[in-house]
C-alpha cells in the first residue's frame, strides 16, 4: 500500500545523521556502536532525526555482508524504534546491493540509502550518467522491486564544475520519475547545483525532499527557505547539538540566535572538514573520537589514517565553537 503524502513527510522531513562506525583492531567496536546509537536515540535529536546505519560513512564499502548485518542488527536493537534507521545497501555487485535491502528489510529498518554503483572505470570515473542513467537505475529499481520500502538515494559522483560531487539533473530526474519509492534526494551538489537541482524537484517531483548534506552550507540552505526539508549528513556525528539549535533558531524565525551560532565558529569548524573532500570521512571520525562518543579515530584499511595536524586543527576549531574536545594532547598524538 503506497504511503501517504503525510507519512512519506514525517520519514523524509527528518534529520539523518550518516553515523560513522566506531572500531576496535579493525574490528567493528559493538559496545561502542551500541553507546553510540543511544547518544542520539536518548537526545531530542530522536524526535526530529534518525540515523543512516552502513553509510559511505560508516565504511560500508569496507564491510563483508555479515558484517553489515551486524551494524543493522545493533543500530536496530538500541534505536528500539524511537527514531527511523535508514540502511544503505552498497554493494560491488547489484546482486550484492539487492541482498543488502533484502538483509535491510529483515531487521525492519524504515527505508534504504541506496548508493551508486563502483568498482570498473565504466560505472565509476567514466560513467557519463546524463546519458546512461540506468547504470544506477536498474540497480534501483531491482533493489525496489526486491523489498519496496522508501528510498533515499546519495549521489555521490565524480566531480563535475556544474555538478560537484553530484549526480546530474538528468539522471536525477530520470530515476525519481521511474522509482517511485524515491523520497529523499541527498544533496551533495556544488551550491550551484544544489540550486538547479532543488528547483528541479520542488517543481517536477515535490514528494521528493530536499536533504542537504555538506554542512558548511548549510545556513546558505536554511536562508534560502526552500532547500531544506531534512538533511543527511555526517557531520552531526561531531556538532549534533549546535547544529540542531542552530537549525531550530531558523525554523523560529530567529536570525541573530543563527548568526550567532554560526558565527560562532561552527562555520569555521565546517568549512575545514569539507575543505577536502579525500579527507572528509577521516575528518568526520576523528571529530567524533575528540568528544569521546567513540573510542577511536581510526578506520579500515585503505581508509586514510589521521594526520597529527588534523587532529590538532579539529580540537582547536571544536574547542572554539564550544564543543567539548575530551581527549588529552597525549591522547590525541596518536
Amino acid at each position: 500500500m503506497p504511503m501517504s503524502d503525510d507519512d512519506r513527510k514525517k520519514l523524509s522531513h527528518r534529520l539523518y545523521t550518516a553515523m560513522v562506525l566506531p572500531l576496535k583492531d579493525d574490528e567493528i567496536d559493538e559496545p561502542g556502536l551500541r553507546r553510540l546509537v543511544r547518544y542520539y536515540a536518548d537526545h531530542r535529536f530522536a524526535q526530529v532525526g534518525g540515523l543512516i546505519a552502513n553509510p559511505e560513512a560508516g565504511e560500508v564499502s569496507y564491510l563483508s555482508r555479515e558484517e553489515k548485518r551486524r551494524v543493522l542488527e545493533i543500530v536496530m536493537e538500541e534505536a528500539g524504534g524511537r527514531l527511523p534507521v535508514l540502511a544503505g545497501t552498497f554493494g560491488w555487485t547489484t546482486k550484492d546491493a539487492v541482498q543488502a535491502a533484502q538483509d535491510a528489510k529483515e531487521f525492519g529498518v524504515d527505508g534504504i540509502f541506496v548508493i551508486p554503483p563502483a568498482g570498473s572505470m565504466d560505472v565509476s570515473v567514466a560513467w557519463d550518467a546524463a546519458r546512461y542513467p540506468e547504470v544506477w537505475l536498474d540497480q534501483i529499481r531491482l533493489q525496489q522491486e526486491a523489498v519496496d520500502l522508501p528510498i533515499f538515494a546519495h549521489p555521490i559522483s565524480n566531480a563535475t564544475p556544474q555538478w560537484g560531487l553530484g549526480l546530474p539533473l538528468e539522471a536525477t530526474l530520470a530515476i525519481c520519475r521511474a522509482v517511485p519509492n524515491v523520497m529523499g534526494w541527498k544533496m551533495t551538489y556544488s551550491p550551484q547545483g544544489a540550486r538547479v537541482i532543488a528547483r528541479a524537484l520542488r517543481e517536477h517531483l515535490p514528494n521528493v525532499a530536499v536533504l542537504p548534506s555538506s554542512a558548511h552550507l548549510f545556513h546558505d540552505y536554511l536562508a534560502s527557505g526552500w532547500q531544506f526539508d531534512g538533511a543527511i549528513s555526517g557531520s552531526f556525528n561531531y556538532a549534533m547539538e549546535p547544529m540542531l539549535a542552530h537549525i531550530e533558531a531558523f525554523e523560529r524565525l530567529d536570525l541573530k540566535a543563527a548568526r550567532e551560532i554560526w558565527n560562532g565558529g561552527m562555520a569555521q569548524l565546517h568549512e575545514y572538514v569539507y575543505s577536502e573532500p579525500g579527507r572528509l570521512h577521516v575528518r568526520y571520525k576523528i571529530a567524533t573520537w575528540l568528544r569521546g562518543l567513540i573510542d577511536s579515530p581510526l578506520m579500515r584499511a585503505p581508509m586514510p589514517r589521521p594526520r597529527p595536524e588534523e587532529i590538532r586543527t579539529l580540537a582547536r576549531l571544536m574547542s572554539a565553537c564550544g564543543l567539548d574536545v575530551v581527549r588529552s594532547e597525549a591522547e590525541q598524538s596518536i
